[in-house]
């Protein structure tokens, strides 16, 4: 083989060798902010963002009422007394109200040695309030209590308000309940 023909071999055998070589990113980043973000540890200054000035989340349901007796007044109680309904009160009392309310709802609760006695649902003011009262008073919180919109939907509050009426005429049964019961 000549001189040349020897350059024109190792010539090819170099180009083929690079041409096999590739590169995984291209030569010019567009838009790098988009391609490298830098990381952010949660909850760090300016990782948390404010939602935009009259931002709604989608669950959003706005209560327009302040005052336990107006609320009272105006809220009925859309869900009829069934066993099924009465049974979702029931979980969902054995699961929110228990623990301060007690079992018989005579607000002696497991947290009670812990925290100020709750009122007991067995007295004659609770048992006075109307129903709308009463989702009022879990809705917006009284006192020490919370509200418990963001755990308990619309549907079980009511559901629970049937299941809490139900312990209170279990307690104090009226003339028709003795009769219904045969007494």
């Amino acid at each position: 083989m000549t001189a040349s023909k020897h350059i024109t071999f190792f010539a090819m055998v170099f180009a083929l060798t690079f041409a096999g070589c590739k590169h995984n990113s291209p030569n010019v980043t567009f838009m790098p902010d988009m391609a490298y973000t830098p990381g952010i540890k949660a909850q760090a200054p300016g990782s948390m963002r404010m939602p935009v000035k009259g931002t709604v989340s989608r669950e959003h349901q706005s209560y327009p009422y302040r005052d336990v007796l107006v609320a009272g007044r105006e809220l009925k109680n859309p869900l009829a007394s069934t066993a099924a309904i009465l049974e979702r009160g029931q979980k969902m009392y054995n699961t929110y109200c228990i623990v301060c309310h007690g079992a018989y709802g005579e607000g002696d609760g497991s947290v009670v040695p812990k925290y100020p006695r709750p009122p007991s649902l067995q007295s004659d003011k609770v048992r006075g309030y109307a129903d709308g009262s009463i989702f009022h008073v879990v809705t917006m919180g009284q006192n020490l209590m919370p509200s418990y919109a963001s755990q308990i939907s619309a549907d079980d509050r009511w559901a629970t308000i049937h299941y809490v009426r139900a312990l209170q005429r279990a307690k104090h049964p009226t003339a028709e309940d003795l009769k219904a019961a045969g007494q």
